[in-house]
């Protein structure tokens, strides 16, 4: 056979593939590895000739998975090997590239269960026994790999030689095994899918994203957690020079700098998102480090982007830029920060031109702008929740809002306040029908009703947290507030509200009495002059005080029901060069995304 290429169909008669998944064991110095290494044949490129590729190493696959499930351990031992050791150089990325995706392709059998798995044979070696060892070495090989971002190598740069159809050993027999043989294993199947490969400038650091994010997700044994997950939490600065607790396994080192600077620029992507919720949610090391950086711009504004552009994301990744969020602001120092960044032309901010606004009034217009999307269409009270924590954590220390910023508020509460009133009124027309005919069921008003007042209030309780804590830094809320006093006079005997007014109520009489003072046709400059000094002349001790509004995210019970099949929707959808057959799929519905 030697160097010589070979058809797909004549695979199941390879004297060489035999002997590969033979019961005889073969030395590492015998000629027969040199043999096999230098054999080619075309790489598949159709779904078609991945089903002929699946179909024609049936027998090859029976032969290694049969009598011992030892084979299984030692080759995801030798993986992690390979993945770990292997030194990353044009002449063996390939080989890189390929030892991750088939990790990948062992542990998806995932894809073709319903319920989320708890045990499985991957699971098992995985978790314990020779593999365990791996564990730390290889999450921080899988991050340096997404970290560095290495392209391939240029053609002819192969340790093997390439064909113009795309064969030769890796794209050949490796890729062809990673494709086919191994996920006969995985009860999948390759064949009747067509798909275009993402484009995609390193597919080393895509699958390794991949594989981490599979491997930080696995559910726990029953008796030891997850040890992948584990090192996730625990990895220090390389500039920190504290010992771990001895109570830590699995502990590494790994260089904050790089990788902060990798996050702020792979975001346009769901995945790097969902690392950079993982990492902030479960690692306090790379939490409080990204919380003292001096330039959060670079990771905010990609995040703020993703939210601008609602309509063009997927939902989960809408989820998890605004839990990002989230989880930054409940941080003071961060709250305080963002208002002393300033920005310049924000271009892809297309609803008014903003030649210079700071990060934190940016911020606000985006999560406002999120709410209102969300209220005409897609209407889901989890987005509310989450968007209206995020702007109460920062309430207390807004500074020196922008204009716009401030206008968007009270705007978002006037369409607050249009929404109830025409609930009010439906719900009241719907009451003098049902009287004259009582067989009609009433739609649920009510609920409605209390969902709105909810939201009202929490915006009350936003607009109040600023006026209490920082009414000095912010002249332009108090201006946009006055401006549409009239929004705020139905609320102030409201029950539900009447508490939460006072403080409101009281500033805006304050002021207004103020301008009355000052005489008619008042120029915005003068307005916000008279403001000015009269936050000076407000007694701080007339508003009344209220518990800082503070909100923290905590994962939901069994996050592993949400995060497992959304890991998995993201390997099906954007793992290079694998293929999975999607009437097989059983995690997902094949139209979420």
């Amino acid at each position: 056979m030697g160097s010589n290429s070979s058809r797909i169909g004549d695979l199941p008669k390879n004297e060489y593939l035999k002997k590969l998944s033979g019961t005889e064991s073969v030395s590492e110095n015998d000629p027969f590895w040199n043999q096999l290494l230098s054999f080619s044949f075309p790489a598949p490129t159709s779904s078609t000739e991945l089903k002929l590729l699946e179909e024609a190493t049936i027998s090859v696959c029976r032969s290694l998975g049969s009598d011992s499930e030892d084979l299984l351990e030692e080759l995801l031992c030798c993986l992690m090997q390979l993945i770990t050791d292997i030194p990353l150089l044009d002449i063996t990325y390939e080989i890189s590239v390929e030892a991750v995706s088939t990790m990948v392709v062992f542990l998806s059998c995932q894809l073709f269960h319903k319920e989320v798995l708890r045990q499985s044979i991957s699971h098992k070696y995985l978790m314990r026994g020779r593999c365990l060892p791996y564990t730390s070495k290889l999450v921080k090989t899988l991050l340096y790999n997404f970290i560095r971002q290495e392209k391939p190598p240029p053609p002819g740069a192969h340790v093997f030689p390439q064909q113009s159809d795309g064969g030769g050993l890796l794209y050949g027999l490796a890729s062809g095994v990673a494709t086919g043989l191994w996920t006969v294993f995985t009860l999948g199947g390759v064949g009747s899918k067509a798909a275009a490969a993402p484009e995609v400038s390193s597919p080393l650091a895509n699958q390794s994203l991949l594989l981490l994010l599979v491997l930080a997700n696995l559910t726990d044994a029953a008796d030891a957690p997850n040890p992948y997950r584990q090192a996730i939490m625990s990895f220090k600065n390389t500039q920190d020079s504290s010992p771990f607790p001895s109570s830590i396994s699995h502990a590494f080192q790994i260089n904050f700098n790089s990788l902060y600077m990798a996050l702020c620029e792979q975001q346009t992507s769901d995945q790097a998102t969902l690392l950079l919720y993982t990492l902030l949610h479960q690692n306090s090391n790379i939490r409080t480090y990204m919380l003292a950086r001096t330039d959060m711009e670079n990771l905010v504004l990609p995040i703020l982007e993703i939210l601008y552009h609602v309509e063009e994301r997927n939902s989960h990744h809408v989820y998890m830029a605004l839990i990002v969020l989230l989880i930054l602001t409940e941080d003071d120092g961060f709250n305080r920060s963002i208002h002393e960044v300033m920005l310049k032309n924000i271009t892809w901010y297309s609803e008014r031109v903003l030649t210079e606004i700071s990060l934190g009034s940016l911020l606000i217009l985006v999560v406002i702008r999120t709410i209102q999307y969300n209220m005409t269409r897609t209407r889901d009270k989890y987005l509310h929740t989450n968007c209206l924590a995020a702007l109460a954590n920062m309430s207390a220390q807004f500074r020196s809002l922008h204009q716009y910023a401030a206008q968007r508020i009270i705007s978002l509460f006037s369409l607050l306040s249009k929404k109830h009133n025409k609930v009010l009124e439906q719900a009241t027309q719907s009451l003098r029908g049902s009287l004259s005919s009582s067989d009609v069921p009433l739609p649920d008003y009510a609920q409605d009703l209390n969902v709105i007042e909810e939201v009202i209030r929490m915006m009350l309780e936003i607009i109040n947290s600023c006026l209490t804590n920082s009414l000095h830094h912010n002249p332009n809320l108090v201006y946009a507030l006055l401006y549409k006093r009239d929004l705020f006079e139905q609320f102030r005997t409201h029950p539900s509200f009447q508490d939460i007014m006072q403080n409101i109520d009281l500033v805006i009489t304050f002021f207004s009495s103020r301008l009355l003072q000052a005489g008619a046709e008042l120029s915005v400059e003068r307005v916000l002059e008279i403001i000015k000094q009269g936050v000076v002349a407000l007694p701080k001790d007339r508003l009344k005080k209220f518990p800082e509004l503070k909100f923290k995210y905590v994962e939901e019970e069994q996050p592993e029901e949400f995060f497992i099949p959304y890991v998995w929707s993201l390997v099906y959808n954007s793992a290079v060069g694998l293929y999975w057959n999607p009437q097989d799929i059983q995690l997902f519905t094949m139209d979420s995304d």
